[in-house]
């Protein structure tokens, strides 16, 4: 332990639930603790302790990331009705991802973790697909209501400057049903484009963008218009000199367009069109568990996460005693990813080897035979036998 690799500054951590909250502990203790000398600030966001907070310790944990510049979140049970019945909570709060980008104004970006021995599900993918998604508002930051009879709903627009208020109607209700308000913001537009401009010039992809502005003229006619505008005024001249495109089709057009083609390229997405298709092309690449995912921040703030959710059904055999075959390589992605940047940052050479060992012994172990069950059903040839959490965290120390 004496000669741990030393971290000049901390990174925020983020904890979670569930089944991802067993596997972030089994990879600190196996994978890390061991080499690193751990330096974090840790933010407890199990759904039970963002309940006794009244959600402030989700905000707390943004404003760490903000000031560290560096932080890494494992899974969070977003609080539904079920939920809400399960864990005996009061209240309903927001998805913390959600609000951490919210606070963090940042984009995510997803690309698939791969490996020789298992071929996407898509024949003509050839390069990994990565997905840009806006990391603000829509349906993730809605205002919903019940509507219980018959009457008028309306958007109201009230001008801070006093003058006449701006109204249309929603809908003409005849009875009872469901509404829901939605909004973006022009700067937070412009800042999701730069994003993706700047990581596509940075990683030589071109960059696909789409919506449905033939009807969503106002809403999804605005994206496309600052998109293009970002584009033109800012970035037209690198990407030609770093000899990549901007391409803009409609959102049924570019999923056609996906699963037709070879990949490589950069997909940026609205906020849900993200949430969707990320996960999408990590099953389609082999795994939910198999995708790396970075919150990016304009000022230069840096979250790393697990793409996928907390493994419910796993945890609940976890909790009966089971050791379940559940894969933690999205988990180990987001600390190497979390530690290289902080390397990166603190100029620790050492730190950032690190990093890049544990990765590449995380894909030898899979690609030497020794992996989880959800990869042993994908994998050819087919392995002997598949590996539970621990055994295949025990597997990735041997060859580190």
């Amino acid at each position: 332990m004496a000669n741990r690799i030393q971290m000049k500054n901390p990174i925020a951590e983020l904890d979670g639930d569930e089944m991802t909250r067993v596997l972030w502990e089994l990879v600190k203790e196996k994978l890390l603790l061991p080499y690193v000398d751990l330096k974090t600030e840790y933010y407890d966001l199990g759904i039970l302790n963002r309940e006794a907070t009244n959600d402030e310790v989700t905000v707390k944990s943004a404003e760490a990331i903000k000031r560290l510049g560096v932080g890494v979140k494992c899974a969070t049970i977003t609080s539904n009705a079920a939920r809400k019945t399960e864990y005996k909570l009061q209240n309903l709060f927001p998805s913390p991802n959600a609000t951490i980008r919210a606070i963090l104004d940042g984009t995510v970006f997803r690309k698939p973790i791969t490996v020789s021995c298992v071929k996407p599900s898509v024949s003509t993918w050839k390069k990994p697909i990565v997905i840009g998604r806006h990391a603000y508002g829509d349906v993730y930051k809605a205002a919903e209501m019940r509507i219980p009879g018959a009457g008028k709903v309306e958007i109201v627009y009230t001008p801070a400057d006093g003058s006449a208020a701006q109204r249309i109607t929603v809908a003409d209700m005849k009875a009872g049903g469901i509404v829901q308000g939605i909004h973006n913001l022009d700067e937070s537009i412009k800042s999701f484009a730069r994003a993706c401009f700047l990581y596509a010039i940075n990683e030589k992809l071109p960059v696909w963008f789409a919506t449905k502005d033939t009807i969503s003229k106002i809403y999804d006619g605005r994206f496309k218009e600052l998109f293009n505008m970002v584009y033109e005024t800012e970035f037209k001249e690198q990407c030609a000199a770093a000899g990549i495109s901007y391409f803009y089709t409609l959102i049924d057009d570019a999923v056609a367009r996906v699963v037709k083609g070879d990949g490589g390229f950069l997909w940026a997405c609205k906020n849900y069109d993200g949430d969707v298709m990320s996960d999408m092309i990590a099953s389609a690449a082999g795994s939910l568990a198999m995708m790396t995912s970075v919150l990016v921040s304009p000022s230069g703030v840096f979250e790393y996460e697990a793409a996928h959710g907390t493994v419910q059904q796993h945890y609940y055999r976890w909790q009966k005693g089971e050791k379940t075959s559940t894969n933690p390589i999205a988990l180990i992605f987001a600390w190497t990813g979390a530690l290289a940047k902080r390397a990166e940052l603190d100029n620790t050479p050492e730190l950032a080897a690190f990093a890049k060992k544990l990765e590449a012994a995380t894909l030898k172990t899979v690609e030497e035979g020794d992996m989880t069950g959800d990869l042993a059903l994908l994998a050819s040839p087919a392995p002997a036998q598949r590996l539970d959490s621990w055994e295949f965290t025990d597997a990735i120390t041997k060859r580190l």
